[in-house]
């Protein structure tokens, strides 16, 4: 008679904490994640700007940094996502005609987005796919150019500086949520800009490049 008492306790306890585990995406719950984001640019250059050797291009590099957000659920399907995190820094490299002339320069980014998102399943399942729907800013920031960028394009000249386009862009993404307690989550997600800017140096050329970054995400989030 003990033993069945104790089992169906624990049961009961279980049963329970699935309960509070469903009301964890209900409307006005609130989810703050952190961890890692990394940009991952899929970069076609155009050329740069006369006077330059033809089919001057650049590539720019993947950047990793500590990124999370704040979600927050509007009802048990819809929710309202904004990601926060540090601006990330990449490499810019020569590529076409000045491919194997290393690192030219480098630019921070700092992507603000707000997501509308669509979450499959009941509120009372633990984990649960979303698909996800944003509006980017992409503000670049302190574009430095180095000694090899103005060795290629004012040799014994003042140094060459660089301004990247500050640009509005369109986001989607696939991720998913997984409660591991009624408190504690798990997040990942994958997101794609369709991201095409343009770089203007001091010399007065300008290069285009559409960088169309991949954005992974891997996050441990809390409900409150």
């Amino acid at each position: 008679m003990n033993k069945t008492f104790a089992l169906r306790l624990a049961l009961a306890a279980a049963v329970g904490a699935v309960s509070l585990g469903a009301q964890a995406q209900t409307a006005g719950s609130i989810l703050a994640r952190v961890g890692v984001t990394s940009v991952m640019p899929q970069v076609k250059s155009g050329d740069l700007s006369t006077p330059a050797p033809p089919h001057t291009q650049i590539d720019v590099s993947s950047a990793t940094g500590l990124g999370g957000g704040i979600t927050y659920i509007v009802n048990d399907h819809w929710s309202v996502d904004l990601p926060l995190g540090l601006p990330f820094e990449s490499k810019i490299s020569g590529a076409g005609a000045i491919a194997g002339s290393g690192e030219i320069g480098k630019a921070k980014v700092l992507p603000v987005t707000v997501f509308g998102q669509y979450r499959f399943y009941e509120a009372s399942a633990h984990c649960r796919p979303y698909v996800g729907l944003g509006l980017t800013y992409a503000n670049f920031m302190r574009e430095q150019g180095n000694g090899t960028l103005t060795a290629l394009l004012n040799p014994g000249g003042a140094p060459v500086t660089l301004k990247i386009d500050d640009k509005w862009t369109l986001t989607p993404q696939v991720g998913v949520t997984t409660f591991v307690t009624p408190k504690v989550f798990v997040e990942a997600m994958v997101a794609k800009s369709w991201l095409k800017t343009r770089s203007s140096l001091s010399t007065g050329q300008t290069i285009d490049v559409r960088l169309d970054p991949v954005t992974v995400g891997l996050y441990v989030g809390y409900k409150y």
